[in-house]
Order: structure tokens, then C-alpha cells, then sequence
């Protein structure tokens, strides 16, 4: 009789098994296209299904489109509404049944821990995959649908909350400065692997999408500081002079005043005429509340919000407030004709792919040559040499190089890192005569770890442009590059133009005196460099609005200009009436197109477009056609100006630049670009017998220079301190000194007390000599005028 019960009770069991089994094969199973094994399918069985692991080829990460994104996310929502209490009722009976056969009371709390302890197993932790999107292969794992458990689901966001949860801060959704090579803190927010459309990061590092202009890395939490260390991650001088670092620190801050509760208007209005302005003072406004500390909440008011916590919050740059005016967005691009072929979906870049670290230790294991790697940010699509070490560069790079190499602080020294064009801790040399930094980074991974702590303490240091070892590391300088810097400004040209008309020389007997049309004049300077070539001067007509610049002109040339007053007042008429001319020159005030003014408008905007009414009257005085008179012109500008407004008025001049330094032939640095027709503007630069090369030779009696060359004077009295302590440059009765007006009007090449009229002050007299051009280079680019034009 026992044995008959006990067989009766095994087939009992047996066939509620077999009852589940088959309710959940019909309910289940076949929905999904397969069978599914043990109780609940392959994930919570004893025996698990492999897991299913795709690899792609080098070069081409695995992306999940948006698209791709929001179906799964539907797919788990339904699958987490669509509980199966009719499995779990079941199984529960039949737990019941077997323990009450046994006779053992069940109570409800054994229930309830019976329930959580069979349907709720532990799931290991998902282990991260390889996070370097260069490697060879990317690996993702496809994850489990949610697994439904009474009361509770297991889905992928309880998966997801421990993503992130190494005990070492920065979770989804928290605002963080990170930092990557080549780069100032920039500001970011921490998302999922899964936004980013990437494999898992790694433990210790963090997906971040950037600010500005919404682009992925994963950076280590070593390099990520919250967002309320505003103070000392701010970069002043990157926001000056990067647009897209002034539309991260827009975007970010008024995300983080949404957070702490107060906003900050938004500046929508394409139509505001002044909506820049409106845009920097509400920026203005906001940058002033963060270095303050974000009150009143301070950092505990930047929290993300718990919506915001999720994983699948998908947070993309257009749903952040930006400004929609010429404030911080380029001109539109020029359209493309449309292909037949189907266009590929738009994946987010990831700043900083191929990391220069890992590049740099192939260099250094002699896997890779450092030829074939751009040294300024290690990119591998290099387009040419280095000027200054041995190394390559890349297109990028070499458009921040043209932009950054003259572009000098107050103090000096050039704004960037002399490498990469970046960093935000540079070291500056020592050497008074060289105005060159060097970031931290850049040493220590090219010199060698550690290196920029050894220069810090080493006073005076030497930068590797001017200590006597051509080698420090993988930094090798090269021996011939002032002339590969001055081909790499000379050749650096984008577009191909026509070569100008070429003028055969006049002979003797057929050379007529000069007439000259100077817009922009300042003070006579094309007027005093012909008298000094002794060319004859028929009539010099300028464009000057500045009183103290008429004032000097008139003085100092005796009457002898014709002064017209405006340049935008000048018509076709009166160009018939003054002329015929033959010689135009110009320089329009680079106030709006120099980079180094944070304010600057471009080309387009404020007193940039004053170049047009240049190129306007170029064109009203060329001659007529048929007319074969020799004609000639001259334009000048600023070198640190942006790559788009050099391209532009190269494409309306016809013609690139030319790069002159004056350093070479005065005794100061003054880099400008020089755009005309005038013949041999190409020729090497070289300095005359009666050319003050060095500051000594400018000074009065008794003053001892301290510096060989000063840097560039400008309209700035700080301009005159030279270094990285903001000496003064002349050192005179055991003090120092500045630079009197006369050893300036010296420096400049000027006559002696040329600018002392009208009782004018030092400082007025600083501005006048700042905007005005450098004798020695006006006279290098005239000298070939003797050949047309008649002289004394």
C-alpha cells in the first residue's frame, strides 16, 4: 500500500510538471520562434545557452541606430507590462500540493520567501567589454529580454543600475568637467553605454557626452571633476577664443539652471538683430553665478533629477536650449548634388579615437613611426610634416596652427601649446628673447613622464626651441625649421588662384610719378616708404577717419596728402575725379577678425566688413580694359585670424597671402598676412645696413635693453611688458624702464618724435604706432616700384 501511494504521488507530480511544461511552450514558447529551457527559459537554467558574441571588422565599431534603440525599448516595455500570473499560480499550487502531501504547514511568509527565493535567482554582474574603439575588434553582447517574477520584473534597467556602481562616483546623468588630451576641461554629462551606442566601459571609466557639440569618449574618473569645481576648470582664455567652447559653457549652464531651479532666459529670436549680445550677457550672467558656488542650492542642487537617472533617458543635443543666431554657429555649408545611392545613417563621432598615449608607446616600442602619427593629436590621417620636430600633422592640426602660432596673450607668449595648439597648464620659456609654451601633457608624453615637473623647477627653463639638445625624447626639433615655418605659411593654401598680370619694368624715359590711393591710411606710412625710395609721388589720396592719425599725416608730409574722409562715402564718381591710380593699399582694422578678441564679429559683422568697401574701390580704380598701364595693390591683415575669413578674402582678391614677420628686419615680432600684386612679394626677407635688429640699438643713451626683440606692440600699454613676470624692457638708472616714444617710433622704423604733434600723450602716441605697419617690411614689399615709376 506504501508503494502504490508513493507511485500514485510521483505521477501526480509528474503530471503537473508536465502541464506547466506544455502551458508554457503554447503560451510562450512559440511567440518567441524557439523553445525554451528549464522553468523560466535559458537565463535561469542550470544549463545556459552560450552567449551569442558578434565581432566586427577593425575600423568599423558596432553602432545601434536610434532607431534600432527605440523598438528594443518598446519591445521591453511590453514584455514588463505582460506579466504571466497564470505560471505562477501553477507553480505555486504545486509547491503547495508537494509540501501539504509531506505534511508541512506553509504560511504565507514562507510563501512570499519561497516566491522571491525561486523567482527572483541572482544574476551575476554583467562583466565589462573591451572600450578602446580603436582595437582591432568590438565586441557587444546581446542582452536578455526582462524575465517577469510575481510582483517584480527584471529588466534591463536593473541591470543598468549597476553599470556605474564601482564605489567611484559619476553617475548617469551627473554634469562633470572631463579632460582629454589636448583639450581644457570641457564640460559633459555621464550617460549609458547604451546612449552612446557603444560598448560597456570599462570599470574606473565613464561614457561622457560632450557638451557643444553632443560627441562620446569614455574617459577614466581620474579625469572627471563635478561640475561644481567651476571655478577652477573654467578655461577663460579657450572661452575667449573658441566658439564651441562658449556653446558647451551656454548648454551646460543652463542645463545646471534648470536643475537648480533657476533658469535663465533663453535666447531664441533669429529676427534680434542684437541677439550675440544678448547671448554673451546671458552667458555673462550665468558663468557669474557658477563661480559664485550655483547658490543658492550649490552642488547639491545640480543632482540629476531621478527621470534623468535612467539609462534610457536619451539626451541629445537639440533638446538642450542653444542659440540659434551667429553667436556660436558657422555658415551653412555649401550644398552637394544629391546621390542616387542610399545615404548612410548619421553616427555620432567619439572625440579622441586613436589616443595619442597608445600611439606614442608604439612609437616608443618601435612598432609605429613617428612620421606616421600627428604629434599634435595623434591622429593617424596625417596630411603633412610638422614644421617645427620631426612628426606629422594632420588637416585639423594644421588649421589650429595657422590660427594659433601668432596669437600672443597680454603677457607675450603665445596663447596655446606650441604642439598640439591646446592644454590648459602650459610651461613658458625662460629665454626672453622667445615668446613659446608648452602644455604639460604634450612634455610628459613626448619628452617623458615626469618631465614637466623637472622643467617647472629647472629657473630659467629653455623650451625645446631654444635649449642647445635637438633631442629630448621623442621630441626632435629640426634643423632647418625656420625655413619649413616660413614654407609652411607660404604654402598653406587651400585654394588655387590664377597668377596675377605680371608688368614688364618701364624703361627710364617712360616712368611717370606714382599715384596712390591708400584706404585705411593711419598714419602716411605708404607715403613716407615711397619718399623714402625716393619714388616720385604725383598725388596721395587717403581714407583716414582717426583725427590724431590726420593730424600726423598732415604735420609730418607738409599737406601734401589729400585726406577724404570715410571710406564708405567714397564713390565710383569720386574714384573717376581723384584718378586714375597706380597703387591701392589698405589694411582694414582686424578688431573683429583678430582671434585673440573674444568678441570678435568675423568678416561679415562690425568693422570686418569694411574689407568689402576695400575690395569695392580695388575694383572702381583697376584700369579699363584694353588699358595696359602697369597697376598694382596691396592689402594687409592680421595673422591670427580664423581659417574661414582668410579663405573668404582670398576668394574675393583672387590670390593667397603671403606671411611677413617684421622680426626679421626690425626688433620686434609683427607677423602679418599680405595679399597683392606687387612683384617679388615672395622673396626671401633681408634686413638692411641701417635696420635696428635688436632693441639696443633703439634705445636712447644710458638705457641698457634687457630683451633682444620685443614682442608685437599693439594699442595696449601692457603690450610693452615683456615675459612671463610682465618685465619692463629697459633697464636705466638700477630700475626698469619702459619704452619711451622715440625707442618705439625706433622700433617701428620711424623717424625720430614722427608722431610727437599736437601735444598728444605717450598712450595716444602707443595706440597710433600699434595700428600702424612696419617700415622695414613696407619698404621690402615697395622696392620694386623703382622699376615702374619715376624717381628723384
Amino acid at each position: 500500500l506504501i508503494f502504490l501511494n508513493f507511485f500514485i504521488f510521483k505521477c501526480y507530480i509528474l503530471y503537473i510538471y508536465i502541464y506547466i511544461y506544455i502551458y508554457i511552450y503554447t503560451k510562450k514558447g512559440s511567440s518567441d520562434g524557439g523553445r525554451l529551457r528549464g522553468r523560466q527559459g535559458w537565463d535561469i537554467s542550470l544549463r545556459r545557452r552560450p552567449v551569442q558574441r558578434e565581432t566586427f571588422q577593425a575600423g568599423d565599431p558596432y553602432h545601434i541606430s536610434r532607431r534600432e534603440k527605440e523598438e528594443l525599448l518598446a519591445r521591453w516595455r511590453k514584455e514588463k507590462v505582460r506579466e504571466t500570473p497564470e505560471v505562477q499560480y501553477l507553480y505555486l499550487q504545486s509547491i503547495k500540493i508537494l509540501y501539504n502531501v509531506c505534511y508541512i504547514d506553509v504560511t504565507v511568509g514562507s510563501q512570499k520567501e519561497e516566491e522571491s527565493a525561486i523567482n527572483l535567482p541572482s544574476t551575476p554582474t554583467p562583466q565589462p567589454q573591451h572600450t578602446d574603439p580603436a582595437s582591432p575588434t568590438v565586441a557587444t553582447t546581446p542582452e536578455p529580454p526582462p524575465v517577469a517574477c510575481g510582483n517584480k520584473v527584471m529588466t534591463r534597467s536593473s541591470e543598468m543600475d549597476l553599470e556605474y556602481e564601482d564605489g567611484r562616483g559619476f553617475g548617469i546623468g551627473e554634469l562633470v568637467w572631463g579632460k582629454l588630451r589636448g583639450f581644457s576641461w570641457w564640460p559633459g554629462r555621464i550617460v549609458s553605454w547604451w546612449m552612446a551606442g557603444r560598448s560597456r566601459a570599462a570599470e574606473g571609466t565613464r561614457w561622457v557626452m560632450w557638451f557643444g557639440d553632443g560627441k562620446f569618449s569614455v574617459v577614466c574618473v581620474e579625469k572627471l571633476l563635478p561640475l561644481s569645481t567651476f571655478c577652477t576648470s573654467f578655461h577663460q582664455p579657450t572661452y575667449n577664443k573658441q566658439p564651441m567652447y562658449r556653446k558647451a559653457i551656454y548648454e551646460v549652464l543652463q542645463t545646471a539652471g534648470m536643475r537648480a531651479g533657476k533658469p535663465f532666459p533663453v535666447c531664441v529670436s533669429a529676427d534680434d538683430p542684437d541677439i550675440s549680445n544678448s547671448v554673451e550677457v546671458h552667458t555673462q550672467q550665468m558663468i557669474e553665478w557658477a563661480s559664485t558656488g550655483f547658490l543658492p542650492s550649490g552642488a547639491k542642487g545640480l543632482e540629476p533629477p531621478p527621470a534623468e537617472r535612467s539609462p534610457y533617458t536619451e539626451v541629445y543635443p537639440e533638446m538642450w536650449v542653444e542659440p540659434e543666431a551667429a553667436a556660436y554657429t558657422a555658415p551653412p555649408p555649401a550644398k552637394k548634388p544629391r546621390k542616387n545611392s542610399v545615404e548612410k545613417p548619421k553616427i555620432k563621432e567619439i572625440i579622441d579615437e586613436g589616443t595619442r598615449e597608445r600611439l606614442v608607446y608604439e612609437v616608443r616600442q618601435k612598432c609605429r613611426n613617428i612620421e606616421d602619427i600627428c604629434i599634435s593629436c595623434g591622429s593617424l590621417n596625417v596630411a603633412l610634416e610638422h614644421p617645427l620636430f620631426i612628426g606629422a600633422m594632420c588637416q585639423s592640426c594644421k588649421n589650429s596652427f595657422l590660427e594659433c602660432a601668432y596669437q600672443y596673450d597680454d603677457d607675450g607668449y603665445q596663447s596655446y601649446c606650441t604642439i598640439c595648439c591646446g592644454g590648459r597648464e602650459v610651461l613658458m620659456c625662460g629665454n626672453n628673447n622667445c615668446c613659446r609654451c608648452f602644455c604639460v601633457e604634450c612634455v610628459d608624453l613626448l619628452v617623458g613622464s615626469g618631465s614637466a615637473q623637472v622643467a617647472i623647477r629647472e629657473d630659467p627653463w629653455n623650451c625645446y626651441m631654444c635649449c642647445s639638445r635637438n633631442v629630448s625624447g621623442l621630441l626632435r626639433r629640426r634643423d632647418d625649421w625656420t625655413s619649413r615655418l616660413q614654407l609652411f605659411f607660404a604654402n598653406n593654401h587651400d585654394q588655387e588662384f590664377e597668377p596675377p598680370k605680371l608688368y614688364s619694368p618701364m624703361s627710364a624715359e617712360k616712368r611717370q610719378p606714382i599715384r596712390v590711393l591708400s584706404l585705411f591710411d593711419g598714419i602716411a606710412t605708404g607715403l613716407l616708404v615711397l619718399k623714402d625710395l625716393g619714388i616720385q609721388v604725383d598725388r596721395y589720396v587717403a581714407s583716414e577717419v582717426c583725427e590724431d592719425s590726420i593730424t600726423v599725416g598732415i604735420v609730418r608730409h607738409h599737406g601734401k596728402i589729400m585726406y577724404v574722409g570715410d571710406v564708405r562715402n567714397i564713390t565710383h564718381k569720386h574714384i573717376q575725379e581723384w584718378g586714375p591710380f597706380d597703387l591701392v593699399i589698405g589694411g582694414s582694422p582686424c578688431n573683429d577678425l583678430s582671434i585673440v578678441n573674444p568678441a570678435r564679429k568675423g568678416l561679415f559683422e562690425g568693422t570686418g566688413r569694411l574689407f568689402f568697401e576695400f575690395y569695392r574701390l580695388l575694383h572702381e580704380a583697376r584700369p579699363k580694359e584694353g588699358d595696359e598701364r602697369p597697376f598694382f595693390w596691396l592689402f594687409e591683415n592680421v595673422v591670427a585670424m580664423g581659417i574661414s575669413d582668410k579663405r573668404d578674402i582670398s576668394r574675393f582678391l583672387e590670390c593667397n597671402p603671403v606671411m611677413i614677420d617684421a622680426k626679421e628686419v626690425s626688433a620686434a615680432h609683427r607677423a602679418r598676412y599680405f595679399w597683392g600684386n606687387l612683384p617679388g612679394m615672395n622673396r626671401p626677407l633681408t634686413a638692411m645696413m641701417n635696420d635696428r635688429l635688436e632693441l639696443q640699438d633703439c634705445l636712447e643713451h644710458g638705457r641698457t635693453a634687457k630683451f633682444g626683440k620685443v614682442r608685437t606692440i599693439t594699442t595696449r600699454s601692457n603690450s610693452i611688458k615683456q615675459g612671463k613676470d610682465q618685465h619692463y624692457p629697459v633697464y636705466m638708472n638700477n630700475k626698469e624702464d619702459i619704452l619711451w616714444c622715440t625707442e618705439m617710433e625706433r622700433v617701428f622704423g620711424f623717424p625720430v618724435h614722427y608722431t610727437d604733434v599736437s601735444n598728444m600723450s605717450r598712450l595716444a602716441r602707443q595706440r597710433l604706432l600699434g595700428r600702424s605697419w612696419s617700415v622695414p617690411v613696407i619698404r621690402h614689399l615697395f622696392a620694386p616700384l623703382k622699376e615702374y615709376f619715376a624717381c628723384y
